[in-house]
């Protein structure tokens, strides 16, 4: 087997460059799961009810994480700038789509249309009646909660990046639990009070779901994240110790190098 410190500067360089991308991969992916899937199902987990699209995001936490200790703050605050660049393109062409003329009616597929036994709310305040077309069903289900997201992904993400890289500095960069947990920790708690409050708000002022149910929510995504968050932090080290290997570098000079290139 080759020794991996034995490698080339290109070799290197190409190992570095691989596990970002996959690492940046596995965030974008888990991120626009949460956009396109969102609330369009909740799922009993225990006694947490969780939108399907908070099964994955848990991830993206994980791999700001492993950039920000691996490559340093600026790497991973490129990575969340695309993110949010990414979520805006998804709600555009959401947007677009919505607002062009749907084929005639006869033309239509049978899925098109959806027939309702009852009329129902949707979150973003409306409500529909007996007959709704499936993809405005879709779209109202998942356009507000883009735009919540967004919000609250700026906020969470920037936030969780922030204080990984203040507690690395402050520990003299010991203690990886330390800043994998509390980073993530106080970053999800942002993420799941803006999101819910965000996406649910209207349906609330219309009197279609109580402040109770939205607490509920609220708490159940978070409980989820912080277990997810803390189960995650043997993971982090075991993925650390393998890569830094892997890419060449010993405890911290190679992140603290990038970290001196990124803007306070």
């Amino acid at each position: 087997m080759t020794d991996v410190f034995a490698a080339s500067g290109s070799e290197l360089q190409e190992r570095r460059e691989r596990v970002f991308l996959v690492l940046a991969g596995f965030f974008l992916c888990a991120m626009t799961l949460l956009n396109v899937i969102g609330i369009t199902r909740f799922v009993q987990l225990g006694p947490m009810q969780i939108a399907v699209g908070v099964l994955a995001y848990p991830l993206t936490f994980l791999c700001t994480d492993l950039i920000s200790e691996l490559f340093g703050r600026a790497r991973a605050n490129f990575l969340v700038t695309v993110g949010l660049i990414l979520n805006g393109f998804i709600l555009l062409v959401m947007y677009v789509a919505n607002a062009m003329p749907a084929v005639d009616p006869i033309a239509q597929p049978p899925w098109q249309n959806i027939q309702l036994a009852n009329s129902i709310a949707l979150p973003d305040g409306s409500a529909v009646e007996k007959s709704v077309e499936l993809f405005s069903l879709v779209y109202a289900c998942t356009a507000g909660a883009v735009l919540a997201s967004m919000m609250a992904y700026v906020a969470a993400q920037y936030i969780d990046v922030y204080l990984f890289h203040f507690l690395r500095k402050k520990t003299a960069g010991r203690h990886l639990w330390l800043r994998n947990n509390c980073s993530t920790l106080i970053s999800q708690a942002v993420d799941s009070i803006a999101v819910i409050s965000i996406t649910f708000g209207a349906v609330v002022l219309a009197g279609e779901m109580t402040m109770g149910v939205v607490l509920g929510l609220i708490l159940s995504n978070y409980v989820f994240k912080l277990l997810a968050a803390l189960l995650d932090t043997p993971i982090i080290y075991l993925l650390v110790s393998k890569l830094r290997p892997y890419m060449g570098i010993d405890q911290a000079s190679f992140a603290t190098a990038a970290e001196r290139r990124a803007p306070a």
